[in-house]
């Protein structure tokens, strides 16, 4: 009976050490388990993060790409703009340039002659006491050697007026206060029976200069009348109805100064643009005009960061 009693008991102990053994297992298992899944979890945290990070960064770089792009297609409008506007122009001072020095050819035989030769003449500015003496119609070439007035200055007339004058170097405004008119015949002319021209070359262009009236002003019609004139003090014998030593000097400085300073202008922009000694006096390096286009690798480089930003 004691032996029953031993052996029951002696089971029973390892039945308790028995399960005492396999809830040790059990706890151990679950143990390393949760210690699995925890560091399952930190690695996922770990993976997640780093992945964040790399999807932030990837953002940025995208981010500052897109920006450059942005900045060079702006830059590259403003060169196209400066391309543009540089063109057209070199295409005005051009223009201005060839034009400039047809307008000095034009000005040349109409003004600058005309302008100097008043100069040589040295004209009095203050008008004297002019009379008509004779007025001639005049037709046929042969005829007209000269004329008082010449509606055009390149062509020989076959119709032209020729009025003689006398004329006193007593001023015109002096002239009512000395001589009456009843002692105009017994007045000593300084110089009788000259040309009277219009003006320094004697001829024009409408409507400054219209011979028709001229000749009423002062042709038969007016014979015995006095009026002021301009004559030469080189010389004499010319007299002149139209001159102003102002009006003379503007023009001269005008027609010499406004088309050579276009030209000069004109053409020195344009040598500083396009001619490379004028870099190389101005000590710039010359400029390579293949720089304006971009390189092989730059279209590369933009292709792939397209690519990149498509994907």
């Amino acid at each position: 009976m004691k032996s029953n009693n031993d052996l029951i008991s002696t089971l029973s102990a390892e039945s308790i050490t028995a399960s005492n053994n396999s809830t040790k297992n059990i706890n151990n298992n679950s143990f390393q388990q949760s210690k699995i899944n925890t560091n399952s979890g930190f690695s996922h945290v770990i993976h997640s993060s780093v992945s964040i990070r790399s999807q932030d960064n990837s953002s940025q770089n995208t981010q500052a790409s897109t920006a450059n792009l942005d900045i060079d297609k702006d830059l590259e409008k403003v060169e196209d703009i400066l391309e543009k506007a540089k063109f057209y122009t070199s295409l005005c001072l051009g223009t201005t340039a060839i034009l400039s020095v047809f307008a000095f050819l034009f000005l040349i035989p109409f003004v600058v002659d005309p302008s100097i030769s008043a100069i040589v003449a040295d004209y009095d500015p203050i008008p004297v006491t002019c009379i008509t003496t004779d007025h001639i119609y005049a037709t046929s070439l042969s005829n007209c050697s000269w004329a008082s007035c010449r509606e055009g200055c390149t062509t020989t007339p076959v119709r032209c007026h020729q009025i003689l004058v006398n004329y006193s170097r007593i001023p015109y405004n002096e002239w009512d206060k000395m001589v009456t008119r009843k002692e105009l015949g017994s007045v000593e002319w300084d110089v009788m029976d000259t040309k009277l021209l219009i003006n320094t070359e004697g001829c024009g262009y409408p409507p400054k200069v219209n011979c028709t009236i001229f000749a009423k002003e002062y042709g038969s019609s007016r014979i015995g009348d006095i009026f002021p004139c301009y004559y030469s003090r080189a010389y004499p014998e010319q007299v002149v109805i139209r001159y102003s030593w102002d009006d003379n000097l503007k023009h001269l400085i005008l027609s010499l100064v406004v088309p050579n300073v276009l030209f000069a202008v004109s053409i020195a922009v344009l040598s500083y643009w396009y001619c490379p000694c004028c870099d190389k006096a101005c000590h710039k390096n010359p400029r390579v005009y293949a720089e304006k286009y971009p390189s092989k690798e730059k279209i590369n480089w933009n292709e792939f960061e397209c690519n990149e930003q498509k994907a």
